[in-house]
């Protein structure tokens, strides 16, 4: 079965970094775009990143653009997120999310999601 297992969440400190990494399985992977997602205490989801199957195209939401960088090795069905210039309103539960499509398309495209990982940004 499809499975998107997310690592690399942390504590940071604002104006750092932090790289998160998805390990999916259980379909081809390169037929997929892959997306991340976040939400915070009492908040909710926003989607803030997703990359075509091929790698080529990439979205990002306002309010991440310019300093996070999503990407895929497709030979180890691996989907990354490098978070960079870290805020205190970054802190949020982040998912890893496979869409039905290989184009990105729009968030009510992605039908499975992994479990999250945990980012805290705090001095």
């Amino acid at each position: 079965q499809v499975q998107l297992v997310e690592s690399g969440g942390d504590l940071a400190q604002p104006g750092g970094s932090l790289r998160l990494s998805c390990q999916a399985s259980g379909f081809t992977f390169s037929n997929s775009a892959m997306g991340w997602s976040r939400q915070a205490p009492g908040m909710t989801r926003e989607f803030i990143a997703a990359v075509g199957g091929t790698g080529r195209r990439t979205y990002y939401a306002d309010s991440v653009k310019g300093r996070f960088t999503i990407s895929r090795d497709n030979a180890k069905n691996m989907v990354y997120l490098q978070m960079d210039h870290l805020k205190s309103e970054d802190t949020a539960r982040y998912y890893c999310g496979k869409s039905l499509y290989q184009f990105i398309g729009n968030e009510g495209n992605y039908d499975t999601w992994g479990q999250g990982t945990q980012v805290t940004v705090s001095s």
